[in-house]
């Protein structure tokens, strides 16, 4: 590895020798030239349109998209490597942007980061004189392990991680929760993790929904004494219902947002939230602009007049925390970081110092960052928006889908793209997150591909949501029985058929644990990614430059997921060597092969066996 330190003062030209040959950087202000030789180029985040970018402009910006991110990302990273064994990496949170042109890639600063991507090819600005640029030399493996390495160490999740994770946006009480937990006794499924989103009071986002309590200071906080459960309506007795899910060895997670949260009209009172955003602003807990009045989430966005919490103020960090560690108290395992993308303006001021233009990118890794410490070892954190160093704060999952076949191909290459980024954990939404139910053959499909990557997990948003209206169904959640009893009719002959299908799914997933949380030990020590595109091991083989529907999981598993409807089969690519098929026995070897898609097409490496 080299690095490099650009002074925009200084023109001129440099030579960078690498495997593949030798690139020209030269810096004609405001644009870095880069002359080499490549055909692919991989790397720049979380990207759900394509894994080769070559051809194509990349704009490396935080955004919350709604479904249908297409060249949008919640993760990005200005981080790219390239089939010939150039790789390089700019050390900044500004919004940059990447033209991967024909032997030449051109990096620049976007004049107008607030509008960057949606008008277009964005204007370019000046380098800040402390940008560094780090460039790489060798395989994929070698350049993605320096890069992890420069921002922080991995952190290894605990094994109950890599079970089966299930959740529903709908599910608002214990009353729903018991519920769920009959239904997997009922129809024999197994769940290691169970999620809530819609537990608090939807106002401070860290009070049990009806909760009673007697409102405090904002620069206090509340232990689980303080609070009487008895009478709520929705969890009158959160702790022993933690404790019945640990009996049952299930982990519980609970939704989180970074937002002080203002009164609307149609909000009940919350003194404990007025308490507490007025302290964070009289203290500079919150984000500010630069006329110094604090800043509110734009109109037109998600959580909008919702004040920001300053993650980079120490104060501000520690008094977040102290109101959540009743949480820990109580036996909560994890937290869903969800948000991370609320920075909509760049002259804001952080007590860090940073910039709202620095911060469009740096907010949601200062704030899951700041989660993932507090929630330390033996716990976990699920997190939509990162940003360089994301394998310091695992696990990425990939936000927001429509129930579609072509959704579910977006996410994979999101998921593949992000482990070229870095990102060494990542799941999605098995069959989608909103919309009308998938159908039950995209469900099976989902679930096959999700039981074969780092997180699986189920989940919908709430009902009535933008895209929730359907006409089959009485709900919109995810669960298996629920899509059974949709589609074949409640305990029917054909929904115990299909119940049974997904159930070998759940089932394989408990036996693969084993194996993942190996594999993952391994990953975290290595800086690699889990789930790994093949050009990742063979970078130079063209069959692999656009490949985005075959992944290797860990270091002995090859799987080709069906991704397409009315599949009997699928053609599968098989590295050098011989590969034998968990599911049929079959032996295949280098090349080309049609092969049943039946199950899901999952290959073991020769000479290897699974725990």
């Amino acid at each position: 590895m080299e690095t490099m330190l650009f002074d925009p003062a200084k023109k001129g030209s440099r030579e960078f020798v690498f495997p593949g040959g030798t690139a020209l950087l030269s810096l004609s202000e405001p644009v870095l030239n880069i002359s080499l030789p490549y055909k692919a180029a991989y790397g720049m985040g979380e990207k759900f349109d394509r894994l080769n970018q070559k051809g194509f402009v990349v704009v490396n910006k935080v955004e919350e998209q709604f479904c249908g991110q297409e060249n949008h990302t919640y993760c990005p990273t200005p981080f790219f490597f390239t089939d010939s064994g150039f790789g390089l990496f700019t050390d900044t949170l500004r919004v940059t942007a990447f033209m991967f042109l024909d032997g030449m890639i051109q990096v620049f600063f976007t004049a107008d980061a607030e509008k960057a991507i949606d008008c277009g090819p964005p204007g370019k600005a000046p380098w800040p004189p402390e940008t560094r640029i780090m460039l790489f030399s060798g395989p994929p493996e070698s350049i993605i392990r320096e890069y992890m390495a420069l921002s922080g160490e991995a952190r290894l999740p605990p094994e109950w991680v890599f079970g089966i994770w299930i959740s529903a946006n709908r599910w608002n009480s214990q009353k729903q929760i018991e519920e769920q937990l009959s239904y997997l006794d009922k129809y024999r499924f197994p769940a290691s993790v169970l999620v809530i989103e819609a537990w608090s009071d939807e106002a401070s986002f860290y009070i049990w929904n009806g909760a009673s309590y007697t409102p405090v200071d904002g620069g206090a906080s509340l232990a689980e004494a303080d609070f009487d459960f008895s009478k709520s309506a929705f969890w009158p007795d959160p702790k022993g219902m933690i404790q019945n899910l640990h009996k049952r060895n299930i982990r519980l997670v609970l939704w989180q947002i970074p937002v002080h949260k203002p009164q609307e009209r149609h909000d009940p009172p919350c003194p404990q939230r007025d308490n507490d955003r007025a302290f964070a602003i009289k203290h500079r807990h919150v984000a500010y602009t630069a006329g110094d009045e604090p800043y509110t989430i734009p109109p037109g966005h998600w959580f909008a007049g919702s004040l920001l919490p300053d993650f980079t103020s120490e104060e501000a960090r520690k008094l977040w925390f102290a109101k959540r560690q009743y949480l820990l108290d109580m036996g909560v395992d994890g937290f869903k970081t969800d948000g991370g993308e609320f920075v909509y303006q760049q002259d804001l001021v952080f007590a860090g110092g940073q910039t709202g233009a620095e911060m469009i990118n740096g907010y949601a890794q200062a704030y899951t960052g700041a989660y993932a410490d507090f929630a330390g070892p033996g716990r976990a954190l699920f997190s939509r928006a990162g940003y360089t160093g994301q394998h310091t704060a695992p696990v990425l999952w990939a936000g927001d889908q429509k129930s579609t076949f072509a959704e579910l191909r977006a996410c994979l290459r999101a998921g593949l793209s992000a482990a070229l980024s870095g990102a060494i954990f990542w799941g999605f939404d098995i069959g989608g997150f909103a919309g009308p139910l998938p159908t039950p053959e995209l469900y099976m499909r989902a679930t096959e591909l999700a039981c074969f990557c780092p997180i699986m997990q189920w989940h919908s948003e709430p009902e009535g949501g933008q895209f929730a209206g359907t006409a089959v169904i009485h709900n919109n959640e995810r669960s298996p029985w629920n899509i059974a009893a949709a589609w074949f009719g409640e305990d029917s002959a054909e929904a115990e058929a299909y119940l049974a299908k997904l159930r070998f799914c759940h089932e394989q997933r408990l036996r693969l644990i084993p194996y993942l949380y190996r594999e993952a030990a391994f990953c975290v020590r290595e800086y690699a990614p889990l789930m790994r595109p093949l050009v990742y091991e063979y970078p130079h083989e063209e069959a692999c430059f656009d490949m985005d529907d075959e992944y290797l999981l860990g270091n002995d598993l090859l799987a080709a997921p069906v991704l397409y409807p009315c599949c009997a089969s699928r053609k599968v690519w098989f590295p050098e060597g011989s590969w034998r098929g968990l599911f049929n026995g079959k032996t295949y070897h280098g090349g080309w092969s049609e092969v049943s898609a039946e199950k899901i097409p999952v290959f073991v490496k020769e000479g290897r066996s699974l725990p």
